[in-house]
C-alpha cells in the first residue's frame, strides 16, 4: 500500500521507489573500501584474539578504529606464521568472488624451507602429495635461490586449502621457515612495507575484476570502484 510504513527488516524493498530510514534519517549506501595489507608474521587474521595477540586490524589506519562506517574484513586468510599480501574490504560480494574456488586466481607464495631444493622436490610439489586424506598439489613450483642448508621456492596455487603449502612440505618431511604471499592474480605485493596498508587503485581493482571474469564465469558482473 502506498505510504505504508513497515519495520520488518526482512520486508522486500523496491529500489528507487521505497524510502529506507534509520533513526529518521535516509539510509545511504556505504562507500566501498578496498585495502592492500602486507601482513606481518605473528599477526592473526581475526578481529580480536582471546590470547591478546596482535591482529591485522592493529595494522589499519586510525580512521578505521571503532568506526562502523569504515569496517572492513579480510579477503581469505593467512595463518599466524605467514606473511604478505592480504586484501581487506567491506564489499562482501567482491570478496566472495576473489576467494571462490571457481575463480582460479593464481596466488604466488615464496617459501623458505629447511632443505636444499632439487628437481625431485619440485616434481613432488607439482605432482602432489596426500595429507590427512586430502590430495594437495601446486600449479607450479620453481627454485628461487639455494643455500647450503635452506632454499627459497616460488609456489603457485590456483585453489586454497587450509595451510596447503605447509601441509605439502609436512608430508615431505620438510620444515617451512618462512612463507610469504607475494601476489593474488594480477595484483603484486610490490614494495609495500611489512605492516603497512594502502588503498587498491582503480587500475588494480579493474585488473582483478577482469581476472575473475576470465577465469570464472565470463558473464559475471564487474564491481567498479566508486
Amino acid at each position: 500500500m502506498s505510504g505504508a510504513i513497515t519495520r520488518n527488516p526482512e520486508a522486500p524493498v523496491r529500489l528507487g521507489t521505497d524510502r529506507i530510514e534509520i533513526d529518521g534519517q535516509p539510509a545511504a549506501a556505504k562507500d566501498k573500501i578496498y585495502l592492500v595489507l602486507n601482513k606481518e608474521r605473528g599477526v592473526v587474521t581475526t578481529a580480536s584474539d582471546e590470547q591478546g595477540r596482535a591482529t591485522v586490524y592493529d595494522s589499519l589506519p586510525a580512521s578505521f578504529s571503532g568506526s562502523r562506517s569504515r569496517w572492513v574484513a579480510p579477503v581469505g586468510r593467512l595463518d599466524k606464521a605467514s606473511e604478505g599480501l592480504l586484501l581487506m574490504t567491506n564489499d562482501s560480494e567482491w570478496a566472495a568472488r576473489i576467494t571462490a574456488p571457481e575463480s582460479h586466481l593464481d596466488k604466488i607464495y615464496h617459501a623458505q624451507i629447511a632443505a636444499v631444493t632439487d628437481d625431485r622436490l619440485l616434481d613432488a610439489l607439482r605432482r602432489g602429495v596426500e595429507n590427512r586424506g586430502e590430495y594437495l598439489h601446486s600449479k607450479r613450483a620453481s627454485s628461487l635461490r639455494t643455500g647450503e642448508k635452506n632454499s627459497w621456492i616460488e609456489i603457485v596455487l590456483d585453489e586454497g586449502k587450509n595451510r596447503q603449502i605447509r601441509r605439502m612440505f609436512e608430508s615431505l618431511g620438510i620444515e617451512v621457515l618462512r612463507l610469504v604471499r607475494v601476489s593474488i592474480g594480477p595484483l603484486a605485493l610490490g614494495d609495500l612495507k611489512p605492516g603497512a596498508t594502502r588503498t587498491l587503485t582503480r587500475q588494480e581493482k579493474s585488473s582483478l575484476d577482469h581476472a575473475i571474469a576470465k577465469h570464472g564465469n565470463a558473464r559475471q558482473e564487474l564491481f567498479p570502484l566508486p
